[in-house]
């Protein structure tokens, strides 16, 4: 009885929120993780994403309604690989072109389907993950009919650009996202970072008023990444399991893995290993051709997307966990889940050296000199001559994780946030007894 008035109480102060996101509902982890706890804490949440051959348009997800606009792509925005300048500037051309086509087209379809939801359900609050940082153009618009909107920080889209196409100052095209990251910003009733270093480049940027920042880490769910029954197949090679989880973009270094790796065999004479690659993105193709002509086909696998069930079943199999991000401008100041699920997992990490990283994974992780592939492979064998090693840090991450880092305690901020929109609900929150818990979010469920 006291859990179903609890339950009636929060309802009685929650609000409506509308969630866009140009990916993959519930794929993308943060969104699943936010919209999940909204939801356990009396919220009604409607998320707008991306949808795949097989989703339906409308589906209720664990209480989330999702509607699915269809994904258009018009060009593979990759960097030019070869070709000289000409290439380069024709590939940059046609990037540009693709991402302008994409945030214009999600941004309008976001639009169209807000009003569509507001006459069909309401709500009370725009929360719009970037990128792209176009979708204030949704707040914007429904700031006029007293709504309010958050922007919730993924990524920094001008280093992203920087660090994906290798560029070293900013130009128009960083220049224009850096213009739509402040109007996100300036628009934002709260905005919602990943991490401080994301809340410190607000403030000095952009001059935002620290009181509208929050911090939310990105931080797993226990109730989902979980150590299972380890995969028989990968047993049975009798080598040394390594695993990688995530994108496969040119900004992600999966790369200087394979390098890596190819250091480990041809210089190091490692034969005894088997790395299992699990992700997918615009240059897994290429990383793949790239395995094979560095002679590493019968080391590596790469398994595209694959469902939760056998993600974690592979990496409960790894003894190492892999996290190859190269020093950028993104990658120094960013937070990457992986990093959290593999010490989740109790997994010891190899990583190169960046600031964020390091605050998240502290002694669980070997951190070598940014983009040193060979002192990258040099790790991995140190830490697979090592099982102790390997124990001692993956107990401490796993601990860390536990106590500081899981999705349970870093959700907390995602909920200060939401009660400084909704005053009522900061109110019914001072009213209750500290021990009734009411704000607490209980923990997430899997998708």
């Amino acid at each position: 009885m006291e859990a179903i008035l609890r339950g009636a109480a929060m309802k009685a102060f929650a609000g409506r929120v509308l969630m866009l996101v140009e990916n993959f509902f519930p794929v993308d982890p943060r969104v699943r993780n936010e919209a999940f706890t909204l939801v356990e804490n009396g919220f009604q949440v409607s998320v707008i994403a991306l949808r795949q051959a097989t989703e339906a348009w409308r589906e209720n997800v664990n209480g989330v309604i999702v509607y699915r606009v269809p994904t258009l792509t018009l060009f593979k925005k990759l960097p030019a690989a070869a070709g000289g300048r000409l290439a380069a500037l024709v590939k940059i051309l046609q990037a540009v072109a693709g991402y302008v086509f994409e945030y214009i087209y999600f941004t309008s379809a976001c639009l169209g389907w807000s009003l569509c939801i507001a006459g069909r359900e309401g709500f009370d609050v725009i929360h719009a993950h970037n990128p792209p940082d176009t979708l204030f153009v949704v707040g914007a618009v429904h700031r006029l009919f007293g709504k309010r909107f958050v922007f919730d920080h993924h990524d920094l889209s001008p280093e992203l650009y920087l660090s994906r196409y290798k560029k070293t100052t900013h130009g128009l095209v960083s220049r224009g996202l850096m213009l739509f990251e402040r109007l996100s910003l300036k628009l934002a009733d709260v905005a919602i970072m990943t991490n401080e270093s994301y809340r410190a480049i607000a403030i000095r940027r952009h001059s935002i008023d620290p009181d509208r920042l929050f911090v939310v880490r990105n931080g797993p769910d226990l109730a989902r990444v979980r150590l299972v029954e380890p995969d028989a197949a990968l047993q049975s090679k009798g080598k040394i399991v390594l695993g990688y989880v995530g994108a496969m973009n040119p900004q992600d270094g999966v790369d200087h893995l394979v390098r890596a790796l190819h250091h480990l065999i041809h210089d190091m004479g490692r034969t005894d290993f088997f790395c299992v690659l699990i992700g997918e993105g615009d240059s897994r193709h290429e990383l793949e051709a790239l395995a094979r002509d560095l002679g590493l086909a019968d080391y590596v696998w790469f398994t595209g997307y694959i469902p939760d069930q056998d993600l974690l079943r592979y990496l409960s199999t790894a003894a190492i966990c892999l996290d190859p991000n190269p020093s950028s401008p993104l990658n120094d100041v960013s937070t990457w889940i992986k990093v959290m699920e593999y010490m989740a997992l109790g997994k010891p990490i190899v990583s190169f050296d960046l600031k964020e990283t390091r605050i998240s994974a502290g002694a669980a992780a070997i951190y070598v000199t940014p983009n040193d592939e060979y002192a990258f492979a040099e790790a991995i064998a140190r830490l697979m001559d090592h099982p102790d090693e390997r124990a001692k840090m993956g107990a401490y991450g796993r601990a860390r994780v536990q106590h500081e880092l899981s999705w349970h305690v870093t959700s907390q901020n995602l909920l200060t946030a939401y009660r400084r929109l909704f005053p009522t609900l900061r109110l019914s929150a001072q009213e209750l007894s500290p021990d009734v818990g009411l704000l607490k979010s209980k923990g997430t469920h899997g998708a």
